[in-house]
């Protein structure tokens, strides 16, 4: 069922995003600062070396990428590689670092940052507008993760790793305002962490397991696990629907936390992985409009 799409160690895989203009996926090796990219027809696989921590990468309106850079949000130039940084969120706390991003159905770019060494409550979640502004969303956050947000535009999805919580807030399109946080499920920790996460056009989440071996799908209304699927390595990171028709779901792992012995187990522990045409199919990615 899953198969190994690029056969790249990578320390830290992490925040896929489908560019259905270019059939071409992007991922981030976040502690190694690298953005990869991916063209299954092609079987071509290019690198953008920041040369700094990256967090998150999304697609903008003008063909160029954003990215959450140690040194603050930026573009980077597709073409020349050339990286302008234009607003940091946290200048003032230089041992937090980006992690996971996604845009929202107004293309309105979300970023969470945390501590480089883990310390608890230690980061934020922010909303990045299109004048360039940046708005604190939730703070005391440990380790940002997935978010996705539901067809209707309605509600907003978010992780914080440790809590082990899928979390729904209220989430008002027009100004990107959230109100109303409860739990929509929670894993039990000896499935893993929830790390990174999609959403399908069915409106059902896509959880990947950090040290879970797995991804899961559930039903965020009803709090109901689908079904899981396994996987061959431990650290799955997160997750994203491609493909021509978006049927083809792409998952990113990791090495990182993993001892010499476990990566003699786990060869292929930082792969890109895909698991074609599930029958299932996903939502196309927003881009940033900014």
């Amino acid at each position: 069922m899953v198969e190994v799409a690029v056969n790249y160690n990578c320390f830290l895989g992490e925040g896929p995003v489908w560019d259905a203009r270019t059939n071409t996926l992007f991922w981030v090796d976040i502690l190694a600062g690298d953005i990869h990219e991916f063209n299954p027809e092609t079987n071509s696989h290019k690198t953008i070396h920041t040369h700094q921590m990256v967090g998150a990468v999304a697609l903008c309106t003008d063909g160029n990428l954003l990215a959450a850079l140690k040194t603050g949000l930026a573009k980077i130039d597709r073409q020349t590689h050339q990286i302008s940084p234009f607003v940091h969120p946290e200048p003032h706390l230089p041992g937090n670092r980006f992690n996971d991003g996604k845009c929202d159905p107004a293309g309105r770019f979300w970023i969470g940052t945390m501590a480089i060494d883990e310390t608890p409550k230690a980061g934020s979640l922010y909303m990045l507008d299109a004048n360039h502004n940046v708005t604190k969303k939730v703070e005391g956050t440990t380790i940002s993760n997935g978010m996705a947000w539901s067809a209707d535009n309605k509600t907003f999805y978010y992780i914080d790793t440790p809590t082990q919580a899928i979390v729904a807030y209220d989430f008002n399109n027009n100004d990107g305002s959230i109100s109303n946080k409860r739990t929509a499920f929670k894993i039990d920790e000896t499935d893993g962490y929830p790390d990174g996460m999609t959403i399908d056009a069915e409106g059902m989440l896509w959880v990947a397991h950090w040290g879970g071996w797995q991804v899961s799908r559930w039903n965020p209304i009803t709090g109901e696990k689908l079904f899981t699927f396994p996987m061959p390595v431990a650290n799955v990171s997160s997750c994203t629907f491609g493909g021509e028709d978006l049927q083809d779901l792409y998952i990113t792992s990791a090495r990182k936390d993993l001892s010499h012995g476990d990566l003699e187990k786990q060869p292929l522990a930082g792969c890109l992985f895909v698991w074609k045409n599930t029958g299932y199919k996903g939502r196309a990615a927003v881009e940033f409009r900014g």
